[in-house]
């Protein structure tokens, strides 16, 4: 039974039953300990219940079920930071947007959402900057069982949210649970559409990526190739970057996680196919794939090896 702040419950034996130690962390943060914001100190309990953990300690209480496991552990850091994000942090980028123009045919809608395999699909009027609504696969069945397509599937669209860039990601969560539309386009400053929100996104910030019977088998994003030379996509975390090539390149200090976002840094605007970026590491970084916003693939050529100094004359 319940006794007091300092006891859970009793024993098999009788004897006060104490909680696991990331528990108890978390218990004094809750009772107020310290400058830190409880944030702060949930995350220092997080990262010190992991390290005892990986260090063999009898302490982690994960074999007994009653602490965390590691996934607890990632999901409820990526909660905590789920409130940092905004939708243009969590958008799918303008050009992934799968979307369809309103002249497409009923046949080519159809076979849109045969190949993607989405339940939604942006429609737009001339560009994706005119976006005037969206698809849902579920009002395409029903023409589809009577084998009979309507005069005008645009007059099945519905309409998504619209967000600027800067609304925080906890916000767009809560508009589609109040609005119960799960996709939002987001809107830059000049009300052009710089990507767009699904509601799993958003889900998957927490949980972690979900792929189902329609996801493609997942791919490296980074591709080593002859020569030491590495081919990438512009979405790998510079922190994998860091790991896997060399920790030099991860090092910035502007506000960017990606290498396409080191490579925007760099070239101080969206470079375009075919420019050579060369990094204070000495790797130069190629541009081998890009829309009008965003670069997409990238190719790191190795720095030149030193070549040794002469040696001096009477050595």
């Amino acid at each position: 039974m319940v006794a007091d702040s300092g006891r859970v419950s009793d024993g098999p034996s009788g004897e006060p039953e104490s909680p696991p130690p990331l528990w108890r962390k978390l218990w004094r943060m809750f009772e107020g300990d310290g400058d830190q914001t409880l944030r702060a100190q949930i995350e220092v309990a997080i990262r010190e219940h992991a390290s005892r953990e990986n260090a063999g300690s009898d302490e982690s209480g994960v074999p007994s079920g009653k602490d965390l496991s590691p996934i607890e552990r990632k999901m409820l850091t990526n909660l905590l930071h789920f409130g940092d994000r905004d939708a243009d942090h969590v958008a799918i980028p303008r050009g992934e947007i799968v979307a369809l123009p309103s002249t497409a045919s009923w046949g080519e809608l159809v076979a849109a959402f045969a190949e993607h395999g989405h339940s939604r699909l942006p429609v737009y009027r001339e560009t994706l900057d005119e976006i005037i609504g969206m698809m849902l696969i579920k009002d395409v069945f029903p023409f589809l069982a009577k084998g009979q397509p309507p005069a005008d599937w645009t007059t099945l669209l519905r309409q998504p949210l619209f967000v600027p860039q800067a609304r925080g990601a906890l916000d767009v969560l809560a508009d589609m649970r109040s609005s119960r539309v799960h996709l939002a386009v987001v809107v830059d400053e000049y009300s052009g559409t710089d990507g767009i929100v699904t509601f799993e996104d958003l889900v998957e910030e927490i949980i972690g990526e979900i792929e189902d019977e329609h996801d493609d088998a997942a791919t490296d994003m980074l591709r080593p190739l002859a020569d030491g030379v590495w081919e990438a996509d512009a979405r790998v975390p510079l922190a994998e970057v860091g790991e896997r090539i060399d920790p030099r390149l991860a090092e910035v200090e502007e506000a960017v996680d990606t290498l396409g976002g080191l490579a925007a840094v760099l070239a101080e605007q969206v470079p375009p196919v075919g420019t050579m970026l060369l990094h204070s590491s000495g790797w130069c970084i190629e541009i081998i794939g890009a829309d009008e916003r965003h670069v997409t693939q990238l190719r790191l050529h190795p720095p030149a090896p030193a070549v040794p100094a002469p040696p001096t004359k009477g050595a």
